[in-house]
């Protein structure tokens, strides 16, 4: 199938049309007729129409942003926020509808590649896309189940370096990634790539999908990787930064975790990606930084985050966050 569109008549955010699940029923109705399913059905529609009224990605926010949304919430969230401040200076949302990792992720790398002009990088980064490729092949997949989606890839991945014909601004940069036509098919390079490493090396991550689903490897990509809106954890997170060698960072803003001395600490995780040959990866000059960069990501606890509710599903929402390059050494 080939993708052919004028990106510069992209619009910043298309109109998508959802159709709710309505369960019609008058005030005498026994309730008793209605099965979880039904509940869940509706919840879910409503869910989807609260998370379509955010673009993909959002503008850039100061930190303070998150403060005056917390406000009159948690303390310890405030006290959080004020913490990330000393570190970060901004936030940039992405929507809440189960790929907020991966968009984050697309958003912030393509970034620092149109910022940095690191063709270094992108040479690095298109060679390990061609292993990924080769892992989905060796495993069966066939070419036009993925191959639309690693040529969109590249194609955004050459884009944001300046000096060719089909170079892009970073407002061009933003307008694509709030296009589904685009933005969606990124993310499905992402999970493929995701789902063929883990594929690839099922031994180490069937404990930790045991852990989370008691389902075969097989059955977790099946459902868990590969679908869109489906959420990201710690084994999506671990295998993406394996596959492509980026290191990301993620930040919790939660209710939990206070330093030893009774202070407020923001928690962090730091993904390293582990060398295809399983040597230990030598950090001791740049500290986590294995293929120059760092993909910050901030995970919140509930919705609130995204200004999205929802009483059935506790979700945690990931959004990109911007380094105080003045205040914070990694």
């Amino acid at each position: 199938m080939e993708k052919t569109q004028n990106y510069d008549e992209i619009p910043v955010e298309p109109e998508t049309e959802f159709t709710a699940f309505n369960i019609d029923y008058e005030a005498d109705d026994d309730w008793s007729n209605y099965k979880d399913s039904d509940v869940m059905q509706q919840q879910s529609a409503i869910f989807e129409q609260d998370a379509a009224k955010f673009p993909f990605v959002g503008d850039k926010e100061p930190l303070s942003s998150l403060e005056a949304e917390y406000k009159s919430g948690s303390p310890i969230l405030l006290e959080k926020i004020k913490v990330l401040s000393k570190e970060y200076s901004a936030i940039r949302r992405t929507r809440g509808d189960g790929n907020c990792f991966f968009r984050s992720f697309m958003f912030s790398y393509l970034e620092h590649i149109l910022e940095s002009q690191d063709q270094a990088e992108v040479e690095r980064v298109k060679i390990n896309v061609e292993k990924g490729r080769k892992t989905l092949q060796d495993l069966g997949y066939a070419d036009f189940t993925f191959e639309d989606f690693f040529s969109l890839f590249l194609e955004q991945l050459e884009s944001v370096l300046q000096g060719n014909d089909d170079s892009i601004s970073h407002d061009e940069l933003v307008a694509r990634s709030r296009d589904q036509s685009v933005s969606d098919y990124v993310v499905m390079f992402f999970r493929f790539i995701t789902s063929g490493e883990i594929r690839k090396r099922s031994e180490f991550f069937e404990p930790f999908i045991l852990g989370l689903s008691n389902t075969t490897v097989e059955q977790f990509c099946k459902t868990s990787v590969e679908p869109m809106g489906e959420e990201s954890d710690h084994v999506h997170i671990t295998a993406l930064c394996d596959a492509l060698g980026v290191t990301i960072r993620v930040v919790y803003l939660d209710r939990s975790s206070c330093d030893k001395d009774g202070g407020v600490s923001v928690n962090h995780h730091d993904f390293v990606p582990t060398p295809s040959d399983g040597a230990t990866t030598d950090t001791s000059d740049t500290g986590i930084i294995c293929s120059g960069m760092v993909s910050h990501v901030i995970c919140s606890d509930g919705c609130k985050l995204q200004s999205v509710k929802s009483s059935f599903k506790n979700i945690d929402i990931f959004s990109i966050l911007y380094l105080d390059m003045k205040s914070f050494n990694i």
